[in-house]
């Protein structure tokens, strides 16, 4: 009996870490302002993703989802909620927020390869936020390591080579 209450801090702790966040939006999503990322153009984005651990070392973003967002109104307050004012947040603190389907509908998705490098293609001129996020636990950690991150792009359209972007969470990143 006296074993559960040394533990029940420590479980509170824990479970209190795996909650869903709830994201508050005053805004609503507007289809027609991300509508541009739905256009094909002509510029290609490549990317590198990683991360710094802990020792120093770079974890490549291998095989991870990265996402592409217009930047618009709603995302920007979304990912102020998320991000506060830098560009990365650690793995235990990547909230699991509710998401508008139509958000999402507006946006594109691909993955990383094993080196943590990544390309959109045909993409339309607007500003746009690439993001991604990767977690790993190792087996004598009680928390998870890693971050979400995200850099901000600008393509005017008249690109004739790659648009590169790093995707790190460093605020010189890009």
């Amino acid at each position: 009996m006296r074993l559960i209450f040394l533990f029940t801090p420590i479980l509170a702790l824990v479970c209190a870490s795996c909650q869903s966040t709830r994201i508050e939006h005053p805004l609503s999503f507007d289809a027609s302002e991300a509508a541009f990322i739905r256009k094909e153009g002509k510029t290609t984005i490549e990317g590198h993703a990683f991360v710094t651990n802990g020792s120093g070392g770079v974890v490549n973003a291998a095989g991870q989802s990265v996402r592409l967002v217009p930047a618009t109104a709603y995302s920007r307050q979304r990912f102020a909620a998320i991000y506060g004012s830098g560009k990365s947040i650690p793995a235990r603190a990547i909230p699991r927020p509710d998401s508008d389907p139509d958000y999402i509908a507006y946006t594109r998705e691909t993955k990383s390869e094993s080196n943590g490098r990544f390309s959109f293609d045909k993409v339309a001129p607007g500003e746009y936020f690439v993001v991604t996020q990767m977690t790993w636990k190792k087996e004598d950690k009680l928390f998870i390591d890693g971050a979400a991150m995200y850099e901000t792009v600008r393509i005017a359209g008249s690109e004739k080579d790659p648009v590169k972007v790093v995707v790190s969470g460093n605020a010189a990143g890009g």
